[in-house]
């Protein structure tokens, strides 16, 4: 029965795709297979495999003792705040984003980090169809970071092409950067965190490949990685990660904040006015999602609700509520929406992608801001095939 709801759900993704494609008769049907087939051989290695569960627990393992490293300069600055048994989100979850940034600073500074993406891009290249810079910058993306990854690429953005621009932003929207990984790991199981983080790659070539299907010409498939214009010293590029890694650590918790209070006050309101919260009515709203998704009928309505507060909110928020009823849920089911909800597929991406590309080409960025709507309709869609595809694993 799942694999017949697994390949309903297949369909339905790809018919919403196929109904928005703005060149319907370009679609190139060879390459989706193949990344649908290699998503599949993907998440059962890492899901179902003996070598899967070594690699992803090796993988939490680094993450583990990295936020252990980071824990240490956080109890020396903060230590004694919190009283005894008590976990603040925004000292153990938010605060070691700030030693994550330093690491991928400290790569960065190294060329370690830019010879990885670029190699990885030219394989994924090979199989996606698409161009060379398109798979750098989802590589970079789920590496570096969504609004970061457009100052690696700004010297091509004034000679992109709209549909080449959309590519590139719905791989930033579709990905989570690095930085942020290890909060997730202590939110979710870490083995759905990296399956969804490498299926996910796949997916916004697929989902790009159908509502945004174009040829590249060879003579424009180049890829010109920005240089920083004036070497920094080793110690100044430390401090500068280490202060943008607290500014996302600031942002993201002012924004859980506002977040998560207004969604309080709108469920308290909408639950005094009509005897049920907001988070219910869109949880009704997204259930058939969850249904395709292979979600059970008597949990679709909750986990439709998480997924709606992820998409109107964030998936911090989202995270922090599947966290709540994670007893409500069984285990596939679990899976399936944890998957899901690793994406920063939301509304505030579209603010937060627009605003990256236009504070370097303010034409493009004005662009970026008109399909808006669209970019996080495919990003979104990425998210429910990745979840289809664990559906049919787990």
């Amino acid at each position: 029965m799942k694999y017949l709801i697994a390949i309903v759900g297949l369909l339905v993704v790809f018919g919403l795709a196929y109904l928005v494609s703005n060149n319907k008769k370009n679609i190139k049907f060879k390459p989706i297979i193949m990344m649908v087939i290699i998503q599949m051989i993907l998440a059962f290695l890492l899901l179902n495999t003996t070598l899967g569960l070594v690699l992803i627990q090796g993988i939490a393992g680094v993450f583990t003792k990295l936020l252990e490293y980071a824990g240490s300069g956080i109890s020396f600055v903060f230590g004694g705040l919190a009283n005894e048994g008590e976990s603040p989100f925004f000292i153990n979850v938010l605060l070691p984003i700030v030693f994550i940034s330093v690491l991928i600073g400290i790569f960065q500074y190294l060329k370690i980090l830019p010879f990885v993406m670029k190699g990885i891009g030219l394989l994924l290249s090979k199989v996606n169809g698409m161009g060379k810079l398109e798979s750098y910058n989802a590589v970079a993306s789920a590496m570096i970071g969504q609004s970061e990854v457009f100052i690696t690429v700004k010297k091509q953005l004034g000679q992109l092409s709209e549909q080449r621009l959309y590519t590139l932003c719905a791989s930033a929207m579709s990905t989570v950067s690095m930085s942020i990984v290890g909060a997730y790991m202590t939110m979710i199981e870490p083995r759905y965190v990296v399956t969804a983080l490498v299926i996910n790659l796949f997916g916004g070539f697929i989902i790009a490949s159908i509502i945004n299907p174009y040829d590249v010409d060879p003579s424009e498939d180049i890829l010109e990685i920005q240089e920083e214009e004036e070497k920094q010293s080793f110690f100044e590029m430390i401090g500068e990660y280490i202060l943008d890694g607290f500014k996302v650590a600031v942002i993201v918790g002012a924004m859980l904040i506002g977040f998560v209070a207004l969604m309080e006050g709108i469920n308290n309101v909408f639950d005094l006015a009509f005897g049920i919260s907001f988070q219910q009515i869109l949880g009704y709203i997204f259930s058939p999602i969850a249904v395709i998704m292979g979600v059970p009928l008597a949990e679709a309505v909750q986990a439709g609700g998480i997924m709606a507060t992820k998409l109107v909110t964030n998936e911090f928020v989202a995270m922090m509520d599947l966290a709540k009823m994670a007893e409500d849920f069984s285990p596939r089911t679990l899976g399936i929406i944890s998957v899901f909800l690793v994406s920063f597929a939301n509304f505030s991406s579209i603010g937060i992608v627009a605003g990256a590309v236009k504070s370097l080409n303010e034409q493009k960025g004005n662009v970026v801001a008109r399909f808006g709507l669209k970019l996080l309709y495919g990003a979104s869609l990425v998210s429910v095939l990745s979840a289809v595809i664990v559906s049919i694993i787990l």
